[in-house]
């Protein structure tokens, strides 16, 4: 199976080259599915319902959000509506939504998705990730009940996430982090098989602060005082992620390559 993983969306600028790129990249490199993490989509803060049908409708088979999961007010209510968008498992399991589900693919396949939530470094005092997504993968074995598994880890330190590739290694097709907006260079498929990238990056503009434009977080960090609001950086975009080959028998990875389209950083894929 081939799928495609791509990093947070950040502003217009982000669903704008989703919403132009991602249609040929389904069709060009003969994608079967395809996840967005649709967190920062909305203004940089959360994700609208609106722009996760904008998302879905550009190619996405499911989007997945992260700690903004309800920054916008209609998300909760959508997610009840919407199963192919996820919030993360191990928010309360009071919260709207689903944190995991099983899609169709193509030929009949089934995909697992599923999103954790780390705790070093967050805001938020979230429950356990590492025994949270255990008995999502137990129960849905990769080779057997699922063709492909794919799990997005929302993070701050790179240890975590690092920490959760290990941890979910040859049980999943793909862990990769998302959150920190700057794509790692350590693509590499572990030594069980899963396919494995500390960080996606984003979609966004890369002439920001991690998709916001400049003036404001420098002032911040200068001055130790805020002035404004921060708005997401509105230049062209690059659409940054992870492209994965599995073989439909384990559904264990098989080749494994960062993606870079447009936008100022310079260009990658299969």
């Amino acid at each position: 199976m081939k799928l495609m993983f791509l990093g947070d969306v950040m502003g217009r600028s982000g669903r704008t080259a989703v919403a132009e790129r991602l249609p040929a990249l389904r069709r060009d490199w003969g994608l079967d599915f395809v996840v967005v993490n649709g967190e920062n989509a909305t203004g940089g803060m959360g994700l609208s319902a609106d722009h996760a049908r904008g998302l879905l409708a550009a190619g996405a088979d499911v989007v997945t959000l992260g700690d903004h999961a309800f920054d916008q007010k209609d998300m909760a209510q959508f997610l009840e509506q919407e199963p192919r968008v996820l919030r993360p498992v191990n928010y309360s399991k009071l919260a709207p939504g689903k944190g995991w589900r099983i899609y169709d693919a193509p030929g009949g396949r089934k995909v697992l998705v599923a999103q954790v939530l780390g705790r070093v470094f967050m805001k938020q005092p979230f429950d356990d990730p590492f025994s949270a997504i255990d008995p999502v993968l137990k129960a849905h074995a990769l080779g057997r009940s699922v063709h492909a598994a794919v799990i997005d880890v929302h993070a701050e330190a790179t240890s975590e996430k690092m920490g959760m590739g290990h941890w979910c290694d040859g049980q999943a097709s793909l862990v990769v982090g998302t959150h920190t907006h700057v794509p790692t260079g350590d693509a590499q498929i572990l030594k069980g098989g899963t396919a494995y990238l500390t960080d996606a990056g984003m979609c966004g503009d890369y002439d920001s602060v991690i998709g916001m434009e400049k003036l404001e977080p420098m002032r911040r960090f200068v001055t130790g005082m805020s002035k404004a609001r921060f708005e997401p950086a509105m230049g062209e975009a690059t659409l940054s992620g992870v492209y994965v080959e599995t073989d439909d028998r384990t559904g264990l990875a098989t080749r494994v390559a960062m993606v870079r389209q447009g936008g100022r950083l310079q260009p990658s894929g299969p």
